[in-house]
């Protein structure tokens, strides 16, 4: 009898065990996803509870009703520092492997980034009322860039970024380290649900990449991509193993582009079966550019056709644009309140019906 009981027990424990850990990796859909840039020597943002106070709730300090906004958040880095990028063409060299481990212990060191994110939640479910549904990061893979020789070791050999085999093992074994490492931090508010491909086009890395989809298929996950407007192989992403694939306008970064460019990315989204991104930055402050019109502009076009009752969004923000408009100036926050309430009818319809 104690026998039967034990083994009750422990089918109880292992049942509980495994809900825990689903809930805290595994696959879900993202309707916001705003990007959050940290991990290179040359970012000054404190990515604490308090910074990300707006970006998790409409009312941070709960004066009023508040609601949710962004049920994802993605962490990524391009530069380590003047010398090292994370992906192809964006410093002389690749980062090496003690950088990519730096930057998943940077995320989870308390009281920043993700762990600080996760307090940020528990902190508006104390004044949200309705069910809770975690919210789901995605963190980059740095891009192995082709022809680096000084990355490091794996199994006490030296990686060779030149054959693909070896570009696959360090995007594996990162992978695993990952989950291994957000699993252990215990985050009762947050769910990994995904890993984001770096390089923003398909040029150097097309000849694996599906190889890396799969593996993370494997692990009921999901992968992103974000490339840039007609990026090389943009409207190939279904083929590359990819998800969930966000189309870049770029428009907002130079005043020559024409609001047109926005309209122009929504149709070639569209035939590609694609979502899109949003772009803003520090310029769209008033007293930093005076910008408005061009973060608008997008929040028109996305209106105009359709994209905040179909598609999911990314959303670029610079730094920490975001923060700063819901405590700029008057014209700042009138701007953060009118994407805010997008977002939040966004959340409410996406989760209405949800368990």
């Amino acid at each position: 009898m104690k026998r039967i009981t034990y083994i009750i027990i422990a089918a109880i424990l292992a049942t509980t065990l495994f809900s825990c850990s689903k809930s805290i990796v595994g696959r879900a859909e993202v309707r916001d996803l705003v990007l959050i840039y940290d991990g290179g020597t040359h970012r000054t943002i404190d990515w604490n509870k308090e910074t990300f106070a707006p970006y998790v709730a409409t009312d941070p300090t709960a004066t009023t009703q508040s609601e949710w906004l962004f049920d994802g958040f993605l962490f990524l880095e391009i530069f380590h520092d003047d010398n090292r990028g994370y992906a192809t063409g964006l410093r002389k060299q690749g980062v090496q492997k003690e950088q990519w481990v730096n930057l998943i212990d940077t995320y989870l060191t308390p009281g920043r980034d993700i762990a600080a994110l996760n307090d940020a939640i528990a902190d508006a479910r104390k004044n949200i009322k309705g069910k809770f549904h975690r919210r789901k990061i995605v963190l980059s893979l740095p891009e192995p860039v082709l022809g680096q020789t000084d990355w490091g070791e794996l199994d006490g050999k030296a990686l060779d970024f030149n054959n693909d085999e070896d570009r696959i093992k360090a995007c594996k074994w990162y992978i695993d380290l990952l989950i291994e490492k957000v699993k252990a931090a215990n985050l009762e508010n947050i769910q990994l649900c995904g890993f984001y491909w770096l390089a923003e086009h398909a040029t150097e890395t097309q000849s694996f990449v599906k190889s890396i989809a799969d593996y993370i298929h494997q692990l009921d996950l999901d992968f992103y991509w974000i490339p840039y407007f007609k990026a090389d192989g943009y409207e190939r992403w279904a083929e590359f193993g990819f998800d969930h694939a966000y189309l870049q306008p770029n428009h907002f970064f130079h005043d020559y582009i024409p609001d047109s460019r926005i309209d122009e990315t929504c149709a070639l989204a569209k035939a590609a079966n694609m979502s899109l991104e949003m772009e803003f930055d520090e310029r769209a402050l008033q007293n930093q550019g005076n910008w408005a019109a061009r973060m608008t502009a997008y929040i028109d076009s996305y209106e105009r056709n359709g994209v905040y009752q179909e598609k999911n969004l990314a959303y670029y923000q610079g730094n920490d644009t975001w923060y700063l408009l819901k405590y700029g100036t008057e014209q700042d926050q009138a701007l953060y309140k009118r994407l805010a309430t997008i977002i939040a009818k966004r959340q409410q319809e996406f989760y209405k019906d949800r368990d």
